[in-house]
């Protein structure tokens, strides 16, 4: 049997699901429930990240999330492997565009990676040794974890937790 659960998976009584819409709805979920829910969660193959997504914050107060507030942030965008875009934003015009002052010139590409004794989907920043690791909450949703040189960036070490879901095609 595999360690990892997908989203009709019950620990306890709750699903996987469940923890992580009661996580990404509380306002102040502790970076330990956090890291418990990511353990729980199905490793996935960079292809697995191609398309456009939409993305939001937990709300853990790290430094990210009013930056990405401040500059409209919508979600990434993987048209390759080697052509992401970290920083779809939201402009006041009401369109969305590629936001390339921020995040060291604003393009990634997506790798598998090590992380946490797994390896996974994980975006890298072109201009930035930062990373983004995601893990499958369900077919539309996965889980991010930020983490590598925050602290030049955002003052802090701590990792940035976020989420996206699936843009409809």
């Amino acid at each position: 049997m595999s360690k990892h659960r997908t989203c009709s998976t019950i620990v306890g009584r709750v699903t996987v699901r469940e923890r992580f819409e009661s996580l990404r709805d509380a306002p102040s979920p502790s970076t330990a429930d956090l890291d418990a829910l990511w353990s729980d969660l199905e490793v996935l193959d960079a292809s697995a990240m191609l398309g456009a997504w939409r993305g939001g914050d937990f709300a853990t107060g790290h430094p990210a999330s009013a930056l990405l507030t401040t500059i409209g942030w919508h979600g990434k965008r993987f048209d390759s492997l080697l052509d992401g875009h970290p920083l779809i934003c939201r402009g006041e015009d009401g369109e969305l565009y590629s936001n390339t002052k921020y995040a060291g010139g604003g393009h990634s590409s997506l790798w598998n990676v090590g992380f946490r004794g797994e390896t996974t989907a994980t975006m890298v920043y072109d201009a930035m040794a930062v990373f983004d690791h995601f893990k499958r909450v369900d077919d539309r949703t996965v889980m991010g974890i930020m983490n590598g040189k925050l602290e030049a960036a955002f003052g802090t070490a701590d990792p940035y937790y976020f989420w996206l879901e699936r843009e409809h095609a």
